[in-house]
C-alpha cells in the first residue's frame, strides 16, 4: 500500500547527513549536516535520533513538519545490527507519531536506482559495493567491505593507488604526472605517509586524490591511466559476482556515487561492463528516493531488508 502526503526522508551516512522534506515529487525543503559513525555502535540509535532532530531543525521555518504521514531514513550501519535499526524506527514512529522505515544506503540506493523493481546497482564513493535484489526479494552483494579488506576499484582504492605510485617513482620507478599533484599536499613525496597519518580521516583523504588520478589518466599519463583501467576492470568483476552474470544472465546495472560522476571514468567503465556483457542503465533516482519509497509503500521486493517500527500502515 502506498501512504500519500507529506514525507520526511533522510541519508545519514558516516561523512554526512542530508534530510529532505517532500510532498509527491516536490521538494519542500532540505537541510544538512555532518555525519555519525553508525547506527551499529554502542547508543548508535540515540546517536542516530539526535543527529536527525538536529538537522530537522534546521529545515527552512513554516513547513508542514505537523502533517507528516511517513519517515524513510537510509542510514549508515543498518546491516550490521537489525535490532538497532528497528529500535531507530520505533523512536522515530514515536516522535513524529507516524510510520517510520530504516534501510540501509545500499538498500535506498537499489530502491531509487530502479524504484522497486530488481536490479543491480553499484555504487562508487569512497567505498565500492554491488547491490542486487532478485524478483524473490533476495539481496545478492559483492564488495563494501571497507577499506581494510574490501571497497576496491572504489574511490579510496583509485586515491590509495595514486600515492602509492608517487612514492614508486619517488624510488625510481615509471615517471608520472601525479607527482607534481602530490606537490599541493606535501613538499616532497617522502613526506606523504606523515601526511597520510595525521589526517582525521585517511580513506577519505585518499578518495580526494582520486579526482588528480583520473585528471592524469584523461591527460594521457600512462601510470595513472592503468590505474583507472585496472579499477573498471575491478568493478566490472564486482558487479558480474552481484548480478549473477557468471552464471550466463544477461543482467541490467545502474551505475551510482560519486566516482562514476566524472564522464571520463563512466564512458571507461561502461565500456568494460559492456564487454562483459552487463547492459548499463539510467538510475531512475537515488538513496534519498529510495528512503521516500520505503516511507510510502510496503510489501516492496525488498521487504525483508527494511527495518519498520511495527505501526500500522495507514490506508
Amino acid at each position: 500500500m502506498e501512504a500519500t502526503g507529506v514525507v520526511l526522508v533522510a541519508d545519514v551516512g558516516k561523512s554526512r547527513c542530508r534530510v529532505e522534506l517532500r510532498s509527491g515529487n516536490e521538494l519542500l525543503g532540505a537541510a544538512d549536516q555532518h555525519g555519525f559513525p553508525g547506527v551499529h555502535v554502542d547508543n548508535g540509535p540515540t546517536l542516530a535520533f539526535d543527529l536527525l532532530l538536529e538537522t530537522i531543525s534546521q529545515l527552512p521555518p513554516g513547513l508542514p513538519i505537523s502533517t507528516l504521514t511517513g519517515i524513510g531514513a537510509a542510514v549508515a550501519g543498518v546491516e550490521a545490527s537489525a535490532e538497532k535499526s528497528r529500535e531507530l524506527a520505533t523512536m522515530l514512529a514515536q516522535r513524529f507519531s507516524v510510520p517510520a522505515a530504516v534501510l540501509s544506503d545500499a538498500t535506498a540506493a537499489q530502491l531509487g536506482a530502479f524504484q522497486g523493481a530488481p536490479g543491480t546497482t553499484l555504487i562508487v564513493g569512497t567505498g565500492a559495493v554491488a547491490f542486487r535484489f532478485d524478483e524473490s526479494g533476495v539481496l545478492h552483494r559483492a564488495d563494501g567491505w571497507g577499506p581494510y579488506l574490501g571497497d576496491r576499484g572504489s574511490g579510496r582504492w583509485i586515491g590509495q593507488q595514486g600515492l602509492q605510485a608517487v612514492l614508486e617513482a619517488h624510488d625510481g620507478g615509471p615517471a608520472t604526472s601525479l607527482t607534481a599533484a602530490a606537490g599541493a599536499l606535501v613538499e616532497s613525496p617522502d613526506m606523504l605517509p606523515g601526511w597520510l597519518a595525521a589526517t582525521e580521516n585517511p580513506y577519505r583523504a585518499m578518495a580526494r586524490f582520486a579526482p588528480l588520478v583520473l585528471h592524469a589518466a584523461e591527460a594521457g599519463d600512462a601510470v595513472a591511466h592503468d590505474i583507472i583501467g585496472e579499477a573498471c576492470r575491478i568493478l566490472t568483476r564486482t558487479v558480474k559476482l552481484a548480478s549473477g552474470a557468471d552464471n550466463g544472465s544477461t543482467p541490467r546495472v545502474a551505475m551510482l556515487g560519486g566516482v562514476v560522476g566524472s564522464d571520463f571514468f563512466a564512458a571507461l567503465l561502461r565500456k568494460s561492463l559492456a564487454s562483459a556483457g552487463i547492459e548499463v542503465v539510467a538510475p531512475l533516482g537515488e538513496g534519498l528516493d529510495g528512503a521516500a519509497l520505503a516511507a510510502t509503500r510496503r510489501g516492496l521486493i525488498q521487504e525483508r531488508y527494511i527495518h519498520r517500527d511495527g505501526t500500522n500502515w495507514p490506508n
